[in-house]
């Protein structure tokens, strides 16, 4: 195919934070894993697509399938719909993870994320 660009499943982003391998990046629609640290500027590459291990809002309880959102600061999974974060239903638990926990098992879904009202 001429017009194929890439398979999609890895983004080169631009960094407007300094990141760390695993931490989360986001731009506008946009969230992905960081394969590699990065500075300010740098471009590295960033899985849109996947099942990672993410920070959640230890208070939360996710159930499985439940749709996510992503809390820019401090950082962390809520509930979609719970309380106000900045990228919401951008995918979607696959394993229940109950009060008192501080991970999630989350599905990336590409694209699906919206960048909450204001953001």
């Amino acid at each position: 195919m001429k017009n194929a660009h890439q398979d999609g499943r890895v983004l080169d982003v631009t960094l407007a934070a300094a990141v760390t391998s695993g931490q989360v990046v986001t731009q506008g629609r946009l969230l992905g894993i960081a394969v590699t640290n990065g500075a300010v500027g740098d471009t590295i590459a960033v899985h849109v697509e996947g099942v990672f291990r993410l920070p959640k809002l230890p208070a939360a309880v996710i159930n499985t399938g439940d749709p996510v959102t992503w809390d820019i600061n401090p950082g962390r999974v809520i509930v979609t719909g719970a309380t106000s974060g900045d990228v919401e239903n951008f995918g979607y638990a696959v394993a229940s993870a109950a009060s008192g926990t501080n991970e999630v098992l989350v599905r990336l879904c590409p694209g699906a994320g919206v960048p909450a009202s204001g953001a």
